[in-house]
């Protein structure tokens, strides 16, 4: 049983379990011993490097299993004792853990889940799109020793503050910790942990909440600890007013002056070939395998390294190929099963620009406004200040523009693909299937955006672009995504959302906090002009998110709330 957990080895778990249970008074003893050496080994192993998130994600599945086994039997020495023998199971402390409310991503925090249960620790695990009541009455009901915040998309810190607020307006004293892609020490230490007075620890992946919540549960370390955590953050905080103060906004007007200097006299825009909307409905998966971005995935599951290189890597070469090997069995499955339904729809409007913004014609006929950001710090040596809409024909040049817009999903079907692997006790199939999802999605984008570019809008002649080209991009036009660097407003889905009925096209539907549900989703905007380029917006002044929201029709506080990330000063509390 120990080498079936330290290796992952479920072939024989089963009668092992077994035969292990028949040489015991009980069958806690089972767990107690045998399984529990085993999981502390693992859990050794990968505190020590030893041993990769895979391989521990494989031991949990044999120890779900081997315990599925034995509940029967553990049932049945309860009633036979009328005691409850659960109560005589050690455990490391309790969790209670959830992606806070409009998040719908959990690749991450399942993976953590995964990772404190194979450490000993008992987790609670509300789910996605988990509102803060919910999350601080369950840590009420269950007694939890800590409580855990997940999100992907930028709307969520939002959430997580609010949760650390009402945790310090009911006096909670638990200590909180704060992880996911969009989360950072810095955010932590600047908005998070300044709403709450209780312990708040950022965690930056799954190897480290095993040895930040040891030091938080035991007490002879946890004051030195959360201590330490506490300096740390003041450093935080103060290098973060320093950057603040350093970096030198100049006036959005003088900011619009020094725009992208292209040269609409002498640039003709190609016309789209086909334009408006098309729909692609149940996309055909084999022709997107060839599309995908590996190095992701192993980022994912916290293997460090570029594929296909990271497959010869002396470090990590010989894990990163048992997972690969891994992902190609259940794609193949997902491909020629069907298990997966791909749908995407894309289009190709009429689009000028005025001022910042871009006026779009829809299909119905009817004009709509896609609000641009500009970048508003200082630059040196001639480079412009970029919005978005400089790649697009202003209204004064009299040419056609255009503008595209695409929604694409290959998450239709993988709940029902999770559920029946986590019927089996299979956490690590479920994970490897959301991940996989993510990743047809992604090669989706990246298929439709070569048809577009070839076909649809044409405006891409000669050879196509090989596997790595296409990974780094080095095609002509862009496709950034609402809620990311050049355009991190996210309220900007509705209307590319309206543009395309997306929702009716495809399925794909926004939560209030605007991530795309199914999570396995991506949409965003197409810019054609060959000298489009990806950029981040930056920070930008109170001056230009007053005209924004002005533009918008809303209040200031509520663009600063949707822009917070970006913000170049710091917003009046209680603003209308």
């Amino acid at each position: 049983l120990r080498h079936a957990l330290v290796h992952g080895i479920t072939d024989y778990i089963v009668d092992d379990t077994e035969e292990a249970r028949s040489q015991r008074a009980r069958a806690l003893d089972v767990i107690e011993g045998p399984l529990m050496d085993g999981m502390n080994e693992v859990g050794d192993l990968f505190g020590a490097g030893k041993m990769f998130l895979p391989q521990v994600v494989k031991s949990a599945r044999v120890m779900k299993q081997a315990v599925a086994h034995l509940e029967p039997f553990l049932e049945a020495e309860k009633a036979a004792s009328e005691q409850d023998t659960g109560q005589n199971r050690k455990s490391a402390g309790l969790v209670v853990m959830a992606t806070v409310k409009g998040d719908v991503h959990d690749i991450g925090k399942n993976i953590v889940s995964v990772v404190l249960q194979c450490n000993g620790y008992e987790v609670v695990d509300l789910g996605v799109m988990v509102p803060a009541e919910t999350i601080l009455q369950e840590a009420q009901d269950q007694g939890a020793d800590v409580i855990g915040l997940s999100g992907l998309i930028t709307p969520s810190l939002d959430q997580m503050v609010h949760v650390a607020a009402e945790m310090e307006r009911l006096d909670f004293d638990t200590p909180l910790l704060v992880g996911g892609a969009t989360t950072s020490r810095r955010h932590t230490a600047v908005r998070i942990a300044e709403r709450y007075s209780g312990p708040t620890v950022h965690v930056v992946d799954a190897s480290r909440c095993v040895p930040v919540l040891r030091a938080m549960l035991d007490e002879s370390r946890r004051e030195a600890f959360i201590t330490k955590v506490r300096e740390d953050y003041v450093l935080e905080r103060e290098a973060h007013a320093a950057r603040a103060a350093k970096s030198k906004l100049i006036p959005i007007g003088a900011a619009r002056k020094n725009s992208v200097p292209l040269d609409w006299n002498t640039f003709e825009p190609t016309v789209p070939r086909e334009p408006g909307i098309h729909v692609f409905d149940d996309y055909p998966l084999a022709d997107l395998v060839d599309y995908i971005d590996w190095s992701p995935f192993f980022q994912a599951w916290e293997i460090k390294g570029r594929y296909p290189e990271i497959l010869d890597d002396p470090s990590v070469g010989e894990q990163a190929g048992i997972l690969y090997a891994d992902a190609l069995k259940l794609l193949d499955r997902i491909v020629s099963e069907g298990l997966l339904v791909a749908r995407g729809v894309v289009g190709l409007f009429p689009a000028q620009r005025v001022g910042d913004d871009l006026e779009v014609l829809a299909n119905d006929s009817e004009s709509r406004t896609v609000h641009g950001l500009r970048q508003q710090f200082e630059k040196k040596d001639g480079r412009p200040n970029v919005c978005l809409s400089d790649f697009v024909a202003p209204t004064e040049s009299g040419l056609t523009d255009h503008i595209g817009a695409f929604v694409v999903t290959t998450g239709l079907g993988l709940d029902e693909l999770c559920a029946s692997l986590e019927e089996k006790l299979d956490d690590y199939g479920s994970i490897m299937a959301k991940a996989l999802a993510d990743r047809l999605a992604e090669a989706f984008a990246e298929r439709l955006h070569e048809r577009v570019r070839r076909d649809l809008w044409g405006y891409e002649v000669g050879d196509g672009q090989s596997h790595a080209d296409l990974i780094s991009e080095s095609y002509s036009g862009i496709r950034p995504a609402p809620g990311y660097p050049a355009c991190p407003d996210h309220t900007e889905k509705r209307t590319l959302f309206s543009l395309l009925d997306a929702e009716r096209h495809t399925g794909v539907s926004l939560t209030e906090s605007y991530a795309m549900l199914p999570g396995a989703s991506v949409s965003g905007w197409y810019f054609a002009h060959p000298e489009a380029q990806y950029f981040g917006l930056g920070r930008i002044g109170k001056d230009q998110v007053t005209d924004y929201a002005e533009r918008k029709g809303l209040t200031l506080a509520e663009v600063e709330r949707w822009l917070q990330s970006n913000l170049g000063y710091e917003p009046d509390e209680g603003a209308p």
